[in-house]
């Protein structure tokens, strides 16, 4: 198992239980959008396993993070114990990276 969810008030909270690599990387992504598909949160908050997210596990989020954006739910991701993680969320105030726009690979 890589993730582990509930849903309260409307939020589904996903919890990806370890650094994601090549293996699991698509699963995560496609389990967490499995969800939202099938249970349309009025949000999703992601809470990842370390405060330095291995590339794999930013690849499956920015994944999870586009299409959460096409149907206009929002999204925020937090390190453990809550704290939040920039550029995600709307209360940033950040610039997007191009990289949430376009994914990890240059070839667009």
């Amino acid at each position: 198992m890589v993730i582990s969810h509930h849903i309260a008030d409307g939020t589904l909270h996903v919890r990806i239980l370890h650094e994601l690599n090549v293996t699991d990387r698509a699963a995560a992504a496609l389990r967490i959008e499995s969800l939202v598909h099938a249970h349309r949160p009025e949000r999703v908050a992601v809470e990842l396993p370390s405060r330095s997210p291995s590339p794999m596990t930013f690849s499956a989020l920015a994944r999870v993070q586009r299409m959460c954006q096409s149907l206009g739910v929002p999204l925020t991701a937090t390190a453990p114990g809550g704290s939040p993680l920039s550029p995600f969320g709307p209360e940033t105030g950040a610039p997007r990276p191009q990289w949430l726009e376009h994914g990890a690979r240059h070839n667009h």
